[in-house]
């Protein structure tokens, strides 16, 4: 691949998420602000699908790290609007698929000889086209079939030039990610540079086949004693850093919703399965595949049925190229989220936040309970098809009593925690998909309830713990009251009011933001108009209106009261 070629394709990533970001900018910032809302609202769905069909079509033209952001979206149901999802469902089947003498040049490369004297037989078409690789079926020699047990494998072979595309688009993400850093609301919630610096590290691992072949055994000894998952043997022989022979495990894709029906597969014990499964990954093993994108995952129907008369059945992961991990550090952090969750119980889910570093260090944590509280009583024990129909002017009072905490958002996104939030999100919309019906509350309530019983042999310290602190707080109330009347004669006493303070300043935000969205209009309006008659300083006036958006979008920002 020349060099031109690579820099076209660089500045064509850049050119795509400048405009992205300039259009919501403009329409998700500017507009609300000299009172275009309404019209900002009723052309959204257009909008979005307009630009997820651009998004479509650079994805299928470039391949490379596009793609993986176009699976990663189309499978966000609980998030995304469906005229995103809709229009980028079926990338996977999209991705073009290299030419095979390409690909045989490759394969024989790594492995030593032709093709044909390491294999029975390869099929030229290929079975399936990946971001990175492209896999084909192929049968293996004979004495090689004796001894592993089965003939039928794939053959994944990585796509011509990948390194290099790869490191193109990592250039460009990255710069992008410059951009969002220098964007405060983005910036002191996670840091961007960092988070792309995992995931590069992530994606050049996908590159290392043999670190897949062993991740795949890994997570086959995790599920040796469990019948419900499958995984495909590898065959070590015909692998290498570049190539990766497995066996053909090939069945239902877990997206192919008809067909799974069908078999006499029952969709919502899949999605309970699916869910099952992932929670001894995260929670038990710190080993979790973290890229189950519908083309990863198989339901494969088996022989006879279960004690219930339905049909025996399993689920069969394949591409275990990316791979999470989670410390036994942040494994306790996150069973003690589940047990809040699962046990309502909100103090307790804030503190885990914390124990997680989701909180920023200026979060208002009663505030949080609060809403923590509202939330469960109203949402607790609702399926996802059920949260999808609550009533929208239900959700705008909540937001209106919670307005501030909600313009604050006191989150942010910890970098070990990045990997672990992707692959949850794609799989709240998997389960979703298989069964809207699924209920995520009644799988987590008798989790939780077996986490504090085994909790149990502990239950002397934590008693200890708790009395500590409340023997503590007895003994040091003397000394505060001795404080708080000591100020008091003083006259020293301050009352502050926080909510005052953070409405002021929002009042100062907003009216910088009206005035700096005035000038840009302005100047855009104006720049329109003479372009006839004037076309270089209408380019001059319509180049100057970018200072003002600028200022507007980063610094336009109210005076923070001083404590």
């Amino acid at each position: 691949m020349r060099e031109s070629q690579l820099r076209a394709r660089y500045w064509r990533i850049i050119l795509f998420f400048a405009g992205v970001t300039a259009h919501f900018i403009a329409w998700d910032i500017l507009v609300p602000y000299v009172g275009l809302g309404a019209a900002a609202r009723r052309t959204r769905a257009g909008r979005y699908k307009r630009i997820a069909i651009r998004f479509r079509a650079l994805a299928i033209g470039m391949g490379g790290l596009m793609i993986k952001v176009g699976q990663f979206l189309s499978v966000r149901l609980d998030v995304l609007p469906a005229e995103v999802t809709d229009e980028l469902a079926g990338l996977q089947d999209e991705v073009p698929a290299a030419d095979f003498e390409a690909i045989r040049e490759k394969a024989e490369a790594e492995l030593g000889e032709p093709l044909e004297q390491k294999y029975a037989w390869v099929d030229e078409n290929p079975l399936a086209a990946a971001s990175l690789g492209q896999a084909h079926r192929a049968r293996l020699q004979d004495d090689e079939a004796a001894a592993l047990g089965f003939a039928d494998v794939v053959v994944k072979v990585q796509r011509p030039h990948i390194e290099r595309v790869v490191d193109v688009d990592l250039a460009a993400l990255r710069r992008v990610g410059g951009w969002l850093q220098r964007y405060r609301p983005v910036s002191r919630r996670a840091d961007v540079r960092a988070l792309l610096d995992e995931f590069a590290s992530v994606t050049l691992e996908e590159l290392d086949y043999l670190a897949e072949g062993r991740n795949a055994e890994i997570f086959r000894d995790n599920f040796h004693d469990d019948p419900r998952v499958g995984v495909p043997t590898v065959v070590w022989n015909l692998s290498t850093r570049r190539v990766l022979t497995l066996e053909d495990v090939s069945a239902i894709r877990i997206g192919d919703y008809d067909a799974i029906t069908a078999s006499g597969i029952d969709r919502a014990d899949v999605a309970a399965v699916l869910a099952d499964i992932y929670r001894q990954q995260i929670l038990q093993d710190g080993f979790f595949h973290a890229d189950p994108h519908p083309g990863n995952l198989f339901v494969t129907p088996l022989e006879g049925v279960d004690e219930d008369g339905k049909r025996n059945w399993r689920l069969t992961f394949i591409d275990f190229g990316m791979i999470g991990r989670i410390p036994e550090t942040l494994r306790a952090g996150l069973r003690e989220t589940v047990i809040a969750v699962g046990l309502r119980d909100v103090p307790r889910l804030v503190q885990s936040y914390k124990n997680l570093g989701v909180l920023l260090p200026t979060a208002d944590v009663r505030q949080i309970e609060t809403a923590g509280a509202q939330l469960f009583d109203r949402f607790w024990g609702m399926s996802m098809g059920e949260l999808g129909d609550v009533d929208y002017e239900e959700v705008m009072r909540f937001g209106s009593q919670f307005r501030e905490l909600l313009f604050d958002l006191p989150f942010q996104l910890p970098q070990n925690l990045l990997m672990l939030g992707r692959t949850v999100g794609v799989l709240s919309g998997m389960c979703a998909g298989l069964d809207p019906g699924f209920n995520l509350w009644t799988t987590l309530a008798p989790y939780a309830t077996k986490l504090v019983a085994d909790e149990g042999v502990s239950d002397w310290k934590t008693l200890l713990d708790e009395g500590g602190k409340v023997l503590a707080t007895l003994f040091g109330l003397p000394g505060r009251t001795d404080r708080l009347f000591t100020t008091l004669e003083r006259g020293e006493l301050e009352v502050r009011t926080p909510q005052l303070e953070r409405q002021a300043m929002h009042l100062e935000r907003s009216v910088n933001r009206v005035a700096g969205g005035v000038v840009f209009g302005a100047l855009l309006v104006a720049g329109a108009i003479l372009y006839p008659a004037e076309p270089s300083l209408a380019r001059t006036l319509i180049w100057a209106s970018a200072l003002p958006l600028l200022w507007t979008v980063f610094f336009a920002r109210g005076h923070r009261p001083r404590r």
